[in-house]
């Protein structure tokens, strides 16, 4: 119970920023703080960056919507769920390619780094665990 619980919250979370991104594109919608980081040199260079960064937003929408339909659906998704926490560890280990540690390690980037590089690989064992627990039957 406790599992589907965190597995709705971070579905939850996840909708939340995918919601942002995908639907404000590169300056978001404005959830997590100010809009007005950005300005624009070239305008048609931008907007196919834009309408790129709002697709990502798209797909991470879609991740948090299947980390909810796992919190409900918990034994049919549990592989599904297994492959998103590593997408997601993945993600975390691609944005290090930055090589910038003041940011990386900074308070603005640093809890999503530790989420994507410590909590969803804990997630993905507990997963592993409860999955195992539901197969032998003990569940």
């Amino acid at each position: 119970m406790v599992l589907r619980l965190v597995l709705a919250l971070c579905g939850a979370g996840i909708v939340f920023l995918g919601l942002n991104v995908g639907f404000g594109g590169i300056a978001t919608l404005g959830w997590q703080g100010s809009m007005d980081f950005v300005v624009v040199a070239d305008a048609s260079a931008f907007a196919v960056q834009d309408s790129h960064v709002r697709f990502l937003g798209g797909v991470w929408l879609g991740v948090g919507a299947l980390f909810l339909l796992g919190a409900v659906f918990f034994k049919q998704c549990t592989s599904v769920l297994l492959v998103l926490c590593g997408l997601v560890f993945l993600g975390g280990l691609v944005r290090m390619s930055a090589f910038d540690p003041a940011l990386l390690f900074g308070a603005d980037i640093g809890p999503s780094l530790f989420a994507e590089l410590i909590v969803f690989p804990g997630l993905a064992m507990l997963i592993w665990r409860a999955q195992r627990t539901f197969s032998s039957g003990s569940a």
